[in-house]
């Protein structure tokens, strides 16, 4: 692939005429990530303390195995549709109101759940609320990163917070495990979320800023006092300084929910969702048969030592998180200057000239094969009753590989709709929760058909093959799918004159452009 043709000299000319790519302090950007990494603790966290509790839930409400996995599946469809709903309006509305009343929504729904003590049903509507509050936060921290983060910096503000939130699945299951084992009941669960997401609220409340390009720009733009953070709103009227005259202006619509359903129609998005659905899937079916698994009568594990069973694939996680997140800027480094393109680190890259798909996605042709391999292996210890710290070990290997494999590609989905990044995630963790919440609704008559050996063979063929080709096909024909949509947009945006000044070509090919929108 050739070098872009434009100089040094061009690139250095371009860089004086562009503004900064935000103008938020490095301070005030490491508070950003991590109050997203606080707040994206809390969706793993509320997943994975239910799952020592599915014995307890059924003995309670008198309901079989396979009713309680079903509100596994209502969370994870509820998963999907929250940022379905949410995410591409945070993009033109503002990430903070959205991400104010989600947790709101949440703190209200798990107090239900603390309080409910007979009825299923009101079970399954108040976990879909839960999930409904704190799912849309992925997405929506994906867009926060995007608006105050070029591409050669993503991966390290992207490492730690998503560390920082898989956090939750490590103390999950053991707080779960440990309420159950103490206490005999459940609830004490319940109560713990709802403190814990009342404490992240205010903690949003009081110091969270608007980060939307298309509402604050790069930063410079001043938003309205109900949009600021109160820390700041004090500072302000210690200092008697007022509001800048010059406000964004929002509009109440909505954004359409389709937004995000019409980017699985480009050509390259499917392949793109596939290598981080299919691995995410996978994970949920591991996570899921834990209990059953452990508790069974080979290993004979109490509710405390089934949550901690969780900890091996929740320390790969957390690990491939912070690895991952440096590999990224590594790789895109290496890209570049193996390319001699000339990385901006401060007002961003041009990457419609940028094997973007190459750079993500380094070594990934091995990882996915041992990935398959060790899913299999996986399986069949568990199948053949081999020795505990066996399958153990396997999770934490397999909890590494997929978060590399589901880190790296939702970046490379975000990176091929810089535009619109948070709808760009919503559309990629809509498929990853809907192909989750089939997978584990098919995976208790799939065991009992086949059994877990079979089973994990079945489902790490199926994500080892899918994978590989998918791979291929991003790394053959993805630059050309995407330079041919960019010159469609391009091409649309010429014919309308009157929106020559606002159409948005993405935060990365057009520098300051977003800066101009109100």
């Amino acid at each position: 692939m050739s070098p872009p043709q434009n100089s040094c000299t061009d690139v250095e000319a371009r860089e004086d005429e562009q503004e900064d790519y935000t103008v938020l302090s490095p301070r005030v950007q490491k508070l950003v990530i991590v109050l997203l990494g606080m707040a994206m603790l809390l969706s793993p966290l509320t997943a994975t303390i239910y799952l020592p509790l599915l014995p307890l839930l059924s003995a309670h409400f008198h309901t079989s195995a396979q009713a309680i996995n079903l509100t596994i599946t209502v969370y994870i469809a509820f998963q999907a549709l929250s940022p379905l709903l949410l995410s591409s309006t945070s993009d033109h509305f503002g990430r903070r109101p959205i991400l104010l009343g989600t947790f709101t929504l949440y703190t209200v729904a798990s107090l239900g759940l603390a309080i409910n003590t007979s009825s299923y049903p009101a079970l399954l509507v108040l976990r879909a609320l839960q999930s409904l509050g704190a799912s849309a936060v992925l997405s929506i921290s994906y867009g926060c990163v995007a608006d105050i983060s070029v591409p050669a910096k993503r991966g390290k503000m992207l490492g730690p917070m998503l560390a920082a939130g898989n956090v939750g699945t490590c103390v999950g299951p053991i707080v779960g495990g440990w309420v159950a084992l103490v206490s005999g009941g459940y609830r004490w669960a319940f109560w713990a979320l709802c403190i814990f997401g009342g404490f992240i609220l205010c903690a949003l409340v009081f110091l969270l800023p608007e980060t939307a390009r298309q509402v604050v720009g790069n930063g410079s733009i001043e938003d309205r006092r109900w949009n600021q953070p109160i820390w700041r709103l004090i500072r302000r009227s210690g200092r008697g300084t007022h509001t800048n005259a010059s406000q964004p202006r929002r509009s109440p619509k909505v954004s359409s929910p389709l937004a995000a359903i019409k980017i699985l129609f480009h050509k390259d998005t499917p392949f793109i969702i596939w290598l981080s659905s299919s691995y995410y899937a996978l994970w949920y079916c591991v996570q899921a048969t834990i209990p059953s698994t452990f508790k069974s009568p080979i290993y004979r594990f109490n509710e405390l030592q089934i949550g901690l069973a969780y900890l091996p694939g929740a320390f790969g996680v957390i690990l491939s998180m912070y690895v991952t997140g440096k590999f990224m800027d590594w790789s895109y480094k290496a890209t570049a200057d193996k390319m001699g393109f000339t990385i901006n680190r401060v007002k961003g890259d041009d990457i419609t000239k940028f094997p973007i798909e190459d750079a993500r996605s380094r070594w990934c042709e091995v990882l996915i094969p041992l990935s398959m391999c060790t899913m299999v292996g996986y399986g069949w210890s568990i199948e053949m009753a081999a020795h505990v710290s066996i399958p153990l070990i396997l999770q934490f290997l397999q909890g590494f590989l997929v978060t590399w494999l589901i880190q790296v590609f939702s970046a490379l989905l975000v990176d091929t709709f810089p535009e619109t990044p948070s709808t760009a995630s919503t559309a990629g963790n809509m498929t990853r929760c809907v192909v989750s919440a089939v997978a584990v609704a098919m995976l208790q008559p799939l065991i009992e058909v086949m059994g877990k050996g079979w089973l994990f063979t079945f489902v790490g063929l199926v994500s080892g093959i899918g994978g590989v080709v998918s791979l291929m096909i991003l790394r053959r024909r993805g630059m050309k799918w995407r330079t041919s949509r960019r010159m469609a947009y391009e091409q649309c945006d010429a014919g309308s004159s009157s929106h020559t000044n606002e159409s948005s070509t993405g935060y990365l090919e057009k520098g300051s452009s977003e800066n101009e929108k109100p």
